[in-house]
């Protein structure tokens, strides 16, 4: 019976994570639920970087009752000093006498130290309680830290013939009103919105995140190894901030643009690996690449893309289309790379997410 309440009440602290999803980052989505005497006295989640994280916001309305309680966090609370002070003293002064974590926390800064002291101070302490879907919903934040780069997910919108746009370039629109909102969703997720400059000087897209409430910023970082990007991208007037990933050869200057310039090779080819590599430095857990077949192939070829959000529209495009993946046959047919997660059919499309099989 204690095994199913467990699951029971970090199931509720998970969807209490979820809530942040949009807003966190670059820290994770952590839920928080206080249970005394089978009843909940307090919950709360992380709802924005710098601010109280969720054992805080439990902790509020919960009150004296807070006292021998057991709290259900979905991952390790903290124990150094960032922006805000360490959750696991908080739970030791409000006198909690039991802590269930989903998973311990990956950041060399807490990786069980928030458990620990938890434990000298006199606490039970249990974690890996529902662990796999703690990591599923910070795959981010987790990919950043244990992998040194960020989780990569690539937004594709084809045909029925699986095409992604005409012969000149032109792609608007392939898929309905209803698809391109599904990938707004997408986006508002990620830190970043990644793209090459072929699809800034074709398409001159907003690169937005339009979700109809609150979000944290999703900044664009454009590809650019030859200095190509035009100056007057209707992007640079629509974001605080625009980063270019190539060299800057006439000190071009906008507003909140910052260019990343790292070695290129003989060819202007910027190095991808270098790139995720930068954008994890910087903070980014999460890439959303929405970016022509050139790009695309290059990142797939390399295996830097962990999952595709396939579009698709009951539409042909026809022979002299530009294919969404581009490259070599094969002369056999090849082992499955990746897995169907989840399928979803809006109005008259099709969307489907690829996982990676690694």
């Amino acid at each position: 019976m204690g095994k199913l309440r467990d699951l029971h009440w970090m199931q509720r602290a998970l969807e209490l994570a979820s809530k942040g999803l949009f807003t966190t980052r670059p820290n994770p989505m952590v839920g928080c639920v206080l249970v005394k005497n089978q009843q909940v006295v307090g919950e709360g989640w992380h709802q924005w970087a710098g601010q109280p994280h969720a054992e805080v916001h439990a902790l509020r309305p919960a009150g004296d009752q807070a006292r021998g309680s057991t709290a259900y966090v979905t991952l390790e609370p903290c124990a150094h000093h960032g922006r805000t002070g360490p959750c696991a003293d908080a739970l030791i002064a409000a006198g909690v006498v039991r802590v269930v974590a989903a998973m311990v926390d990956p950041d060399p800064r807490v990786a069980g130290q928030g458990l620990q002291r938890l434990q000298d101070a006199g606490i039970e302490v249990h974690s890996g309680v529902l662990e796999a879907q703690s990591r599923e919903l910070n795959r981010g934040f987790l990919s950043r830290i244990e992998r040194r780069r960020p989780w990569v997910r690539m937004k594709i919108a084809m045909s029925l013939d699986g095409k992604v746009a005409l012969a000149d370039g032109s792609s608007q629109w392939i898929t309905g009103p209803a698809a391109r909102a599904h990938g707004h969703q997408w986006r508002a997720r990620a830190g970043v919105i990644l793209t090459g400059v072929g699809t800034v000087i074709a398409d001159d897209p907003q690169l937005t995140v339009r979700i109809g409430q609150q979000c944290a910023p999703t900044i664009p970082v454009i590809v650019d190894g030859r200095g190509r990007c035009p100056d007057n991208a209707r992007l640079f007037s629509l974001h605080d901030r625009v980063w270019i990933a190539g060299p800057n050869p006439n000190a071009k200057v906008h507003p909140g643009v910052e260019w990343m310039a790292p070695d290129l090779s003989a060819d202007s080819e910027l190095d991808l690996v270098w790139l995720l590599g930068e954008l994890a430095r910087r903070g980014i857990g999460d890439v959303h690449v929405e970016a022509g077949p050139g790009l695309n192939s290059r990142l797939l070829k390399a295996g830097l893309v962990d999952e595709i959000l396939l579009y698709q529209a009951g539409k042909q495009l026809g022979d002299s289309a530009l294919a969404a993946f581009p490259g070599a046959s094969p002369a056999r047919i090849p082992d499955s790379e990746w897995a169907l997660q989840e399928v979803k059919l809006l109005d008259g499309d099709s969307f489907g997410r690829w996982r990676r099989l690694n």
